[in-house]
This record gives C-alpha cells, sequence and structure tokens, in this order.
C-alpha cells in the first residue's frame, strides 16, 4: 500500500521542480535580464576581430547622458564616424580595453571621429568618475545609460559590446569582447571610414 505522506511529498518534489522550471524560463525571457560581461575575450594575439558588415544597417534610437546629466542621442554625433561602446566598471575586460580606447580617441578624436563609451553602471557619472581617475583615462568623454533602455534597445548580449558607425549613422562593424582598439587595423578601419565618398556607397 502507498505511503500517503511518501504520495504528498513526492507531489512537493515535483511541484518545486515545475517553479523552478518555470522561474528560470521567465529570466532567460525576461527583457529586463542583465547584461552580462562578454565571454569573447581577445587580447593582444587577437587584437581586433571585428564582424564587418556586408551592408551597413541602421542603429535603432537609443538615448544616453553626459557627464553633466544631459541627454544625447546618436543623433547628436551624425556627421562624424562613431565608435559605440557599452561598458562597465565592474567588467573585466571593460577594464583592460579602456585604455587603449582613450589612445584611440588621442590619436583620432575630433570633428570627424568620436569615441562614445557609455557606461551601464547604476551609479551613473559618480561611479564611472573615479575610475577614470584610477586608470588615468584623459580623452575620453563621460557617457553613462544606467537605466539600461539603451543597452536594451541594442539587444546587447554582454559587456564590451562596440560598434562602429558612419557618418549617416549606421553600424558598419562590431565587437563582442574586448580589444585593443588603437592597433594598426583599427586605425586603418576608422580611416577607411574618414575618407569622403558618395552617398550610400562604401569607403574607398
Amino acid at each position: 500500500m502507498r505511503n500517503p505522506a511518501g504520495r504528498t511529498s513526492a507531489g512537493i518534489a515535483g511541484a518545486a521542480a515545475i517553479a523552478l522550471v518555470a522561474v528560470l524560463g521567465g529570466l532567460m525571457l525576461s527583457p529586463k535580464r542583465p547584461v552580462l560581461p562578454a565571454t569573447d575575450r581577445t587580447g593582444p594575439s587577437d587584437s581586433l576581430a571585428l564582424t564587418v558588415l556586408a551592408e551597413p544597417r541602421p542603429v535603432p534610437p537609443i538615448r544616453f547622458d553626459d557627464v553633466a546629466g544631459r541627454p544625447l542621442t546618436l543623433a547628436d554625433f551624425r556627421g562624424r564616424v562613431v565608435l559605440l561602446n557599452f561598458w562597465a566598471t565592474w567588467c573585466e575586460p571593460c577594464r583592460h580595453e579602456m585604455p587603449a580606447l582613450d589612445r584611440l580617441a588621442a590619436k583620432l578624436g575630433g570633428a570627424d571621429f568620436a569615441v562614445l563609451p557609455v557606461s551601464i553602471d547604476r551609479g551613473g557619472a559618480a561611479a564611472v568618475k573615479p575610475f577614470y581617475k584610477k586608470l588615468g583615462l584623459e580623452k575620453l568623454a563621460i557617457y553613462v545609460d544606467p537605466s539600461g533602455k539603451a543597452s536594451g534597445a541594442l539587444h546587447l548580449p554582454g559587456v564590451p559590446t562596440t560598434f562602429l558607425i558612419d557618418r549617416d549613422g549606421r553600424e558598419v562593424a562590431r565587437k563582442m569582447g574586448e580589444a585593443d582598439w588603437d592597433d594598426a587595423k583599427m586605425i586603418a578601419l576608422v580611416r577607411r571610414y574618414l575618407r569622403p565618398h558618395a552617398a550610400g556607397g562604401k569607403p574607398g
């Protein structure tokens, strides 16, 4: 004869297992799930490895703030080639690549090219300022997305994730994971897109 208590215990265990599956499924499907550190670590031996798109594609409208809390969009940088980098102070690969981004901004930054490192730290600029000071970052401006709306609109799989955007505001290349952004390959690629070219055409 079956033990009623045993049946009750088995039923509770089964219900708990179903509930756990439901919770995990909800986390995987939730649009508000946290952005995780990227697992693609390149390092010096694989200094760039960008995915260059066959055809430029539109970037969804995104908003982020500058260090003073003023709202910005990519349209504010239209006419310039942009390297849009999403990162966080708690992300180890991000910490490794930020000095290279700073050197890239020092070499090419100006009226034609901008590096936009957008932090997803919930603490906003207050969390980023001491980080910049600690690493000695001098050429990078501070931009923040503490709400996570910009990173959510771009469906980031993790951080760091970086987009190369042409003068018309279209994505032309992307990279998930850290890279040596100031290496010769990156400099050459950016300069290709800095060259004047016919509207709608590719850089020469």
